[in-house]
């Protein structure tokens, strides 16, 4: 799928996000029920990346759209997941897709679990690192074969300053403290 068409399912789905709230809200009918608890111990949906980025090969920044201009990554609105998936219902795990419809419905943001950070003293920003060509796996793995993202992956190097140091070197980057600490 074209980052094209994703957009112009979004819009699509916009539209038909109010209308579905609009005829919700005459009827009486909600998805404020949470469905059964998911297939995941720390995040609050099973979200398969594998699915999204491997097998439908969606770009990741349109999930993390300011990956490539801000310091943080970001996560998309839950509006963006619900553009797809009020017209999406999902065959592989239903029940998530309508745990997602729930948090649009009521207006809630998604309270994802926080997996990969840096300690406070560090700065990664992510634009650097984007713009200069790397990809997002060189530090988070091969994230297009993973299910729910409940743990980093071993290749990350967050909690391993010798690893990043060691990726300047191999690229010719700069590498003095004020780099990351400042």
């Amino acid at each position: 799928m074209t980052r094209k068409s994703v957009m112009i399912a979004g819009l699509l789905a916009s539209v038909s996000l109010g209308s579905l709230a609009f005829a919700q809200a005459q009827t009486g009918d909600s998805a404020a029920a949470e469905p059964a608890a998911a297939a995941t111990t720390v995040q609050p949906i099973a979200f398969p990346h594998s699915l999204h980025a491997g097998t439908y090969k969606m770009d990741g920044m349109y999930c993390h759209f300011s990956a490539e201009r801000s310091v943080d990554a970001g996560l998309p609105p839950v509006a963006t997941c619900a553009g797809c998936h009020r017209l999406i219902p999902g065959t592989e795990h239903p029940e998530e897709v309508q745990k997602l419809i729930g948090y649009a419905t009521r207006g809630e943001a998604i309270p994802w679990t926080r997996i990969y950070k840096v300690a406070d003293h560090v700065h990664f920003p992510h634009m650097r690192h984007i713009n200069a060509g790397l990809a997002c796996q060189q530090c988070h793995g091969p994230v297009e074969t993973m299910g729910p993202i409940e743990e980093r992956d071993p290749s990350w190097p967050g909690d391993n300053m010798g690893k990043c140091v060691a990726c300047h070197v191999e690229r010719n980057v700069r590498r003095d403290c004020a780099v990351c600490h400042y």
